[in-house]
């Protein structure tokens, strides 16, 4: 018996704003069908000792220690900068007021 009806995609379409034909409803009734089965199957195995995780792998980050370096010279900042005036970046207003007015 399929847990999933052409009704239940009608309405998780509906709340999506999506509009199906007759041909996709199925398929996805197909779809939707097959991956609660597979979750029924994943269901049967016993996870009682397994913790929670958010992955399957172990994840570690690999950060460097955060040290203070020396400051970047202000002409090899500013050389890829599109525009400057020598000393800051020149970047558009996109603010309005901003320009003291």
């Amino acid at each position: 018996m399929t847990k999933i009806s052409k009704q239940d995609v009608s309405y998780v379409a509906s709340l999506a704003q999506l509009s199906l034909d007759e041909a996709a409803q199925e398929r996805l009734v197909r779809e939707m069908g097959d991956i609660l089965a597979y979750m029924d199957t994943l269901n049967i195995l016993d996870t009682s000792g397994v913790e929670p995780m958010m992955h399957a792998l172990e994840m570690t980050n690999i950060l460097r220690e955060d040290v203070p370096g020396a400051p970047l010279p202000r002409e090899e900042a500013l050389k890829n900068a599109p525009v400057d005036n020598g000393e800051h970046f020149i970047v558009p207003i996109i603010l309005e007021g901003e320009d003291g007015s």
